[in-house]
């Protein structure tokens, strides 16, 4: 059994940020990776249905210890808050404090979901200690994106749903607000489509330059039924340089199925550590 989670306190900049670790279960041998959670937001450090706890525990359990921790004015930590563009302050505090820790650690792998996941992006190339990203349904959101991923994702997908058309036939449908929302969407991909470049690089350019920057291995997980991760998916179709980042034998890509954006099922859960844990001992 590993031993216990230990809370944290470190320093980030004058804010005082807090963590758990869930040290590695010492009969697995001793552990010369870790694994920090990098949390997506607006939440703190125990996650959707208690997922990153109970990640952090399994990846424990097979000898690999495990940090989550609050950003700078989230949970238990203090400080002004702030979005995942802004955290690379808080991600280094956090890896020293990881490091620290654990001193027989000499690599990172940070592991982050959603706009985490973005954050961690961000941040790898920075930090010569982080060695790999595992990177789930990572968040790529434009106006555009998301009007396009909605209408190709939701809206066709529900014409195919038997539920959809015994909704229509008993006449509880809101056929009104559907075209709305429809026209609405259709109308924000036109606008945004048409819309000049931005003068600063967007979300999608940094994302890219994060990936480009980090020359360590990825694994990038993909649940099926994600608007998130289709948005993501169909940026990096419409990118070559995408396609040659997600093309490099570095790259592992794994893709749930039917799975939503957090793994809420337990299958699902259990089925994104196993995963984690695989590929963190095959490199």
């Amino acid at each position: 059994m590993p031993p216990d989670d230990q809370a944290l306190s470190f320093a980030c900049e004058g804010a005082w940020l807090t963590g758990i670790l869930s040290p590695a279960d010492p009969s697995q041998g001793t552990a010369k990776r870790g694994v920090l959670i990098v949390v997506g937001g607006p939440q703190y450090r125990t996650g959707s249905h208690r997922q990153f706890v109970l990640l952090a525990r399994a990846l424990a359990a097979q000898g690999i210890p495990a940090m989550r921790f609050d950003y700078r004015g989230m949970g238990d930590s203090g400080g002004a808050p702030r979005g995942f563009h802004d955290v690379d302050a808080d991600l280094r505090a956090a890896t020293d404090t990881f490091l620290a820790a654990c001193p027989d650690l000499r690599e990172v792998v940070l592991w982050g979901l959603c706009d985490g996941a973005s954050a961690a992006l961000f941040y790898a190339g920075q930090d010569r200690r982080i060695a790999g990203l595992v990177l789930l349904n990572p968040w790529a959101r434009t106006a555009d994106g998301h009007a396009r991923a909605t209408l190709k994702h939701y809206y066709l997908a529900r014409l195919l749903q038997p539920a959809f058309w015994k909704k229509l036939a008993s006449g509880r449908f809101d056929f009104g607000g559907a075209v709305r929302s429809l026209t609405g969407l259709v109308r924000a991909s036109r606008s945004a489509a048409s819309a000049p470049a931005p003068a600063q690089p967007g979300l999608h350019a940094r994302m890219l330059a994060g990936w480009q920057g980090f020359a360590g291995p990825v694994l990038l997980v993909i649940s099926s039924a994600d608007l998130t991760a289709q948005e993501f998916l169909a940026m990096a179709a419409g990118s070559r340089p995408w396609q040659q980042q997600l093309a490099l034998p570095r790259v592992q890509r794994r893709t749930l199925a039917s799975a939503d954006h957090t793994f809420s099922r337990r299958a699902w859960r259990d089925q994104v550590a196993r995963w984690t844990i695989e590929w963190v001992r095959s490199w």
